[in-house]
C-alpha cells in the first residue's frame, strides 16, 4: 500500500517539473529572439517590436492570407456554380428546341442528366487541353500566330490596335485594366496562399505587386485568356513563373515554378559587313548591358569580307583591355554578305558542351538588361522560342525637326506614338536555343543578301510543336539609320526593302506634314496677310 502510494506521489511530482519545464521554456523563447530569423523579423516588423509582438504579428498576418484565399476560394465557387446554371440551363434549352423540332441527334440523351462538378472540371480541361497553353501548336504560317500583350502595373504593350496607333497604351481601358487586376490578385493568392506553402515548405517569401517583372497575356477567341506572370525570386537571379488561364470562366491556375537563370548564358551573334561605326555604338552598348550590369553573356561576330576587319578587331582587342572581358567570338567569312549564312555560322561555331541560348541580333539594335531577362525567361529547350517584337526608332532628323540637336540616344528611346512604332512585320531578333536551332534545321542556306531568311525559320518553328512567344518588348530597339536598297536584289526583296525604307522614316501624320508643307506655309501667309 505504502509502495504504490510513493509510486503516485512521484509519479505527481514528475508531472509538475515537466509542467515547470515546459513553462520555463515557453518564458524563454517569448523572452529570447532566435538569431537565425533575426534579419527575416526585421524584416517584417522594421519598427522594432519585442519578439512576442513579432510572433503575433505573424500570426495575424497568416490569418489575413489565409483569410483572403479562403475569400478567393468561395468567390471563385460561386462562380463556377453561376458558370454551371448558366451552361445547364444553356443546354436544356437547346435540347428542348431540338426535342420540339424533332431533330435531336443521337448520343445526347445524358443532357438529360443534370451536370455535376466534375463535369465542368472536364469541360475546363479539355478547353485547357486545346489551348496553347502548356505545348506548341502547328501553325500554318506567320498570320495564324496570336501575339501576346505584354504588361507592367501601369502600362500594356500591344499590337492588337495596329504599327501606328498606341503602341504604349496607359492606363489601359477599364474593362482591360479590371481584368488585369484580377488575374494579378489571383496569382498573388495562389502564390501566398497556404497550399502553395504546403507544396514548398521552404517557401518564406511573401509576394507583393511590386513584385512583378512582367506579365503576358493573350486570348484565343474559342478556348480562353492565358496569363503568363513572372515575379521576383528569392535571390538575384530567382524568379517565379505564375501560368494561369480562363476558359471563358473562373481563373484556373495551370502551373507555379520556380525559376532560375543564374547559369544561363547568351551568346549574342552579330552578322556583320563593314558598317564599323555602327558597330562601335553597339558595342557601348554591350559594354554597358552586358559587361558591367548582366555578365553571362557571349558575343560571336561574323564578318564578311577583307575590309574594315582590323578595325572591328581593334574596336574588340579595345574593349578586352579596358573591361578585360574575353568571352567574344570573330569570325571572317571570305565571301558575300548573308545575315542567315552569318547566323548559321556563329550557332554552330559554339564548341561548348553547354546548351547556350541564342539571340539573333543586327548591329544596329539596342537592348537593355530587361530585355536579356526576358530572353531567358520566355525561351525553353524542346518547349518554346521567343520572337519579340521590337520598337523601331523613327528619322531623328524629322521626329526633332524643331530641336538644334536631337536629344541624347537614351532620351530618344521611349515608346510613343511619334517615335517609332512595333516592327511586327520583322522576325529576325529572336532568343532559342541552340539545340532546337539544329534540331529545326537553321536557316534556308540558299538565300543570299537581305531578307525572308528570318520568316523561313519563323515558319519551321510554327510548324513544328514548340511554342512560338511573340510579343512586344519594352528593353529592345531598333535604331533609325540610312537604308538602301540595292539594285540587284529580285523583285520581292526590293518590295520588301522598300516597304521598310518608307516605314521606317516617320509616322503617317508626321510624313504628311512634310509632304503638304508647302501648303502649310502658304496658308500661314494668307493668315497672316489677314
Amino acid at each position: 500500500m505504502l509502495k504504490r502510494w510513493l509510486l503516485s506521489l512521484m509519479a505527481r511530482i514528475s508531472l509538475i517539473m515537466l509542467g515547470l519545464c515546459c513553462c520555463l521554456l515557453l518564458f524563454y523563447l517569448l523572452a529570447c529572439k532566435p538569431a537565425a530569423h533575426s534579419r527575416q523579423q526585421s524584416l517584417l516588423w522594421p519598427g522594432g517590436a519585442t519578439s512576442k509582438e513579432g510572433y503575433l504579428a505573424l500570426l495575424q498576418e497568416r490569418e489575413d492570407s489565409h483569410r483572403h484565399y479562403i475569400n478567393s476560394l468561395t468567390k471563385q465557387i460561386g462562380e463556377l456554380k453561376e458558370a454551371l446554371q448558366e451552361r445547364t440551363q444553356q443546354l436544356h434549352d437547346s435540347l428542348e428546341k431540338a426535342k420540339t423540332k424533332g431533330i435531336l441527334p443521337q448520343g445526347l440523351e445524358s443532357l438529360h442528366k443534370t451536370p455535376t462538378e466534375s463535369d465542368l472540371k472536364e469541360f475546363f480541361r479539355s478547353q485547357l487541353n486545346q489551348a496553347e497553353v502548356i505545348s506548341g501548336m502547328q501553325l500554318p504560317n506567320e498570320y495564324a500566330l496570336n501575339p501576346f500583350d505584354t504588361f507592367t502595373l501601369q502600362t500594356v504593350y500591344q499590337l492588337e490596335t495596329g504599327l501606328t496607333r498606341h503602341p504604349a497604351e496607359r492606363p489601359a481601358r477599364r474593362d482591360r485594366r479590371d481584368e488585369l487586376i484580377g488575374a494579378m490578385e489571383t496569382a498573388l493568392h495562389v502564390l501566398n496562399g497556404p497550399q502553395q506553402h504546403r507544396d514548398d515548405p521552404r517557401q518564406k517569401q511573401t509576394y507583393s505587386p511590386s513584385d512583378l517583372i512582367q506579365g503576358l497575356t493573350r486570348t484565343e477567341r474559342d478556348r480562353g485568356s492565358v496569363y503568363e506572370l513572372m515575379f521576383k525570386g528569392d535571390g538575384p537571379h530567382s524568379f517565379t513563373q505564375l501560368v494561369l488561364f480562363r476558359p471563358f470562366g473562373p481563373l484556373m491556375k495551370v502551373k507555379s515554378e520556380s525559376v532560375n537563370t543564374r547559369s544561363i548564358i547568351i551568346n549574342i551573334i552579330v552578322p556583320l559587313s563593314k558598317r564599323v561605326e555602327a558597330f562601335k555604338q553597339f558595342i557601348n552598348n554591350f559594354r554597358e548591358v552586358c559587361i558591367q550590369q548582366d555578365g553571362r553573356v557571349h558575343l560571336t561576330v561574323v564578318y564578311f569580307g577583307p575590309d574594315q576587319i582590323d578595325q572591328v578587331k581593334a574596336v574588340l582587342d579595345q574593349t578586352t583591355r579596358e573591361t578585360r572581358f574575353r568571352s567574344f567570338t570573330l569570325i571572317q567569312m571570305n565571301e558575300e554578305f548573308s545575315r542567315g549564312r552569318g547566323l548559321e555560322v556563329g550557332a554552330r561555331a559554339w564548341r561548348q558542351k553547354q546548351n547556350v541560348l541564342l539571340f539573333f541580333c543586327d548591329v544596329d539594335v539596342h537592348f537593355t538588361a530587361d530585355f536579356l531577362t526576358s530572353c531567358r525567361l520566355n525561351a525553353e529547350p524542346g518547349k518554346k522560342v521567343y520572337y519579340p517584337v521590337l520598337f523601331s526608332q523613327y528619322n531623328p532628323s524629322i521626329i526633332y525637326s524643331n530641336q538644334t540637336l536631337p536629344p541624347p540616344l537614351q532620351q530618344q528611346l521611349v515608346i510613343r506614338r511619334d517615335g517609332g512604332f512595333w516592327r511586327d512585320f520583322g522576325f529576325g531578333m529572336t532568343c532559342q536555343y541552340r539545340s532546337d536551332f539544329i534540331n529545326i534545321g537553321g536557316f534556308d542556306r540558299s538565300l543570299k543578301g537581305w531578307g525572308l531568311e528570318d520568316v523561313h525559320l519563323y515558319r519551321k518553328y510554327l510548324h513544328s510543336k514548340l511554342m512560338v512567344v511573340r510579343a512586344p518588348s519594352r528593353g529592345l530597339f531598333h535604331l533609325w539609320h540610312e537604308k538602301s536598297c540595292a539594285d540587284e536584289l529580285p523583285p520581292d526583296k526590293y518590295q520588301m526593302c522598300m516597304q521598310t525604307k518608307a516605314m521606317s522614316e516617320a509616322s503617317h501624320g508626321q510624313l504628311g506634314a512634310l509632304f503638304f508643307q508647302q501648303e502649310i506655309e502658304n496658308h500661314l501667309k494668307k493668315q497672316k496677310q489677314i
